[in-house]
């Protein structure tokens, strides 16, 4: 289990960060979150990502402002650059990151 400030550090301490709020009940959450992780791996190196169960963290899900799951928030230099809730897919995610990403770590 986290908390808050571990999170903002990990953050802070890394050039990209994803979190990904889910719930053990949230069937979408677990087909989608296996895609996604490998698909991060493959197109960005420098990746953190943080999964963060809200059915055990709702501290944390507010304080993001996450009231629905799946959410993917990306961080590029400490910074919320992107925002997925529920229905996304994941090249559309990856597409959305890589131009940044890729002028961030170039």
């Amino acid at each position: 289990m986290q908390n808050i400030e571990e999170i903002n550090k990990i953050i802070k301490e890394n050039l990209a960060v994803m979190l990904y709020f889910s719930a053990p009940t949230c069937n979408v959450c677990h087909a989608l979150k296996p895609k996604l992780l490998e698909a991060i791996d493959e197109n960005f190196k420098e990746f953190k990502i943080v999964s963060v169960d809200i059915s055990i963290e709702q501290e944390i899900a507010a304080n993001f402002s996450v009231f629905t799951i799946p959410t993917v928030l990306i961080f590029l230099d400490a910074k919320e650059f992107l925002r997925k809730s529920r229905h996304m897919s994941v090249d559309e995610v990856i597409k959305e990151i890589k131009r940044p990403y890729n002028v961030m770590i170039s």
